[in-house]
């Protein structure tokens, strides 16, 4: 059966909508102007660095307003858009509860994100976080053990480590010899150190055992390895170096060598008024029994991913171990012919009083058979 045609609809004769007459809105002039907020200081919020880092990411250019490069000292509102490497970004004007990390850090891990010699950092531990990224608030060596904050806060990390706010640092300090009165007076009042002068706030003996003697200090300068520096003035090593306190945060006895605990909104909130920051306007979040237990609990932080090293990331050297930890697998339990085909095999040595046998032997074990069996039979 053929298919009908369709009919064809009258445009005419389809009934259209009416117009809709849109009236834009009109712009109140006496209305209050939107609060602005500066950009860096919105960066910092986000945990995106310091207001200082922030400040130089946007000379950089790296930072847009409305597809415009954003200048340094510029504000912002809720309706603009910020994009930072062309990616949108979401500000958050209203300031949220950072978080904060106590870690007790052992002797062995370095405090940075980048090494070249793939060597165990802190920041492979750190738990994976929402909004932001972890900042460490002041550094340790790689030989220097103990307190050790991070935070999603830029503005928090900042009123830590500027020098303008000297906030104090404490350390147990072990050393191989002993310092006498004078020269504990010498390292308060100051040593011309290759930077600059230094010096400790107040030194007290803690006793010791042997020649290693124990020492309780207090510094407000955060400068590289500025504690074992003093002590090495006076031609005395240190051996031993604790951070036990920096600023209010001091180390819970209970957070052992390796641990890390998260610290409670409460102890947040007395850290931000500590700090002159401001304060979310939003109630804290309740929790409940388990929650509670959890957040107050000592965690051993576990390795998120493994350190690489240059020589791991050079291609050229990454190809040549792959190949021959494959011939070590492809090989193992064979044995040296069998990895090498061209090796020869070794030839047994044909002794010198070996009797070389002849046709006369098998004619005469032929006769000797025949004749054992004629003697069977009779």
């Amino acid at each position: 059966m053929a298919r009908p045609f369709k009919q064809q609809r009258d445009p005419q004769a389809i009934p259209r909508r009416p117009k809709t007459n849109f009236t834009k809105l009109e712009v109140d002039e006496n209305a209050p102007p939107e609060p602005t907020q500066r950009l860096h200081k919105l960066l910092a919020m986000q945990g995106m660095g310091s207001r200082r880092d922030m400040e130089e990411m946007i000379a950089s250019g790296r930072v847009t307003i409305n597809g415009e490069t954003a200048k340094v000292g510029a504000g912002v509102t809720q309706y603009d858009v910020v994009r930072v490497d062309s990616r949108p970004l979401k500000l958050n004007f209203e300031p949220e509860l950072p978080q904060v990390l106590i870690y007790h850090k052992p002797e062995g891990e370095i405090v940075s994100q980048d090494d070249p010699e793939g060597r165990a950092s802190v920041f492979d531990k750190l738990p994976r976080i929402k909004q932001g990224k972890w900042i460490a608030i002041g550094r340790l060596d790689i030989n220097t053990s103990g307190l050790l904050i991070f935070t999603n806060s830029g503005e928090l990390a900042n009123r830590f480590m500027h020098p303008r706010y000297e906030v104090e640092r404490e350390y147990a300090v072990r050393i191989f010899g002993e310092l006498t009165e004078g020269q504990m007076l010498t390292l308060t009042q100051g040593i011309e150190l290759e930077d600059g002068p230094a010096s400790f706030d107040s030194i007290s003996p803690q006793g010791g055992e042997g020649a290693n003697h124990w020492y309780q200090v207090i510094i407000r300068e955060g400068r590289n390895r500025e504690v074992r520096r003093l002590f090495e003035a006076f031609q005395l090593p240190v051996s031993r170096l604790m951070r036990v306190r920096f600023g209010p945060v001091n180390l819970p006895p209970r957070v052992k060598r390796g641990t890390m605990l998260k610290l409670e909104q409460k102890q947040v909130v007395d850290l931000l008024e500590w700090a002159g920051l401001e304060v979310p306007k939003t109630p804290l979040r309740q929790l409940n029994q388990r929650e509670k237990d959890k957040a107050t609990a000592v965690f051993v932080p576990k390795v998120r991913k493994q350190r690489v090293s240059a020589l791991d990331r050079d291609p050229a050297n990454r190809r040549q171990r792959e190949s021959s930890a494959g011939e070590n697998k492809q090989y193992r339990g064979k044995t040296d012919a069998t990895r090498n085909p061209a090796a020869k095999k070794p030839v047994a040595r044909k002794s010198e009083n070996r009797r070389i046998r002849q046709t006369s032997d098998l004619a005469a074990a032929k006769m000797q058979h025949k004749s054992d069996r004629n003697r069977g039979r009779g």
